[in-house]
């Protein structure tokens, strides 16, 4: 069950019993890893993608990277991983998908923000 108690309780109280309250997290857990794929997929082939990431050397609005790869798992409702730049990484610990060109990451130490990521700059 990937329901916190309180999240299972209310669930509960609305009318589900555990077999549905079973189905639902089964559902969340399917849903996490499909995005899981669908962002693996965005940044599958490498190369240039652009960001909104605030980065402390930059007064830019918009970030170029060279990805090397990213590396997603998923358990219930969780997604975590870590993406690989070309001199870098930093944890995933989060992720969805915005549009077909527009995909956020939740990065965690050293950016500790929601980053949003393109392969055309126009599309930020």
């Amino acid at each position: 069950m990937h329901f916190d108690s309180r999240t299972q309780a209310a669930l509960r109280e609305v009318g589900l019993d555990a077999e549905q309250i079973r189905d639902a997290s089964d559902l969340v857990a399917e849903s996490v890893a499909n995005d899981a794929d669908a962002l693996a997929a965005f940044f599958d082939d490498g190369e240039t993608f652009y960001s909104d990431m605030e980065l402390a050397h930059s007064s830019d609005d918009i970030q170029q990277h060279v990805v090397d790869h990213v590396d997603l798992y998923t358990h219930g409702a969780s997604l975590r991983g870590y993406l690989q730049f070309d001199s870098w990484g930093v944890p995933v610990e989060g992720g969805r998908i915005l549009s077909d060109v527009v995909v956020e990451l939740t990065l965690g130490p050293t950016v500790h923000d929601r980053v949003r990521f393109v392969r055309n700059p126009d599309d930020l």
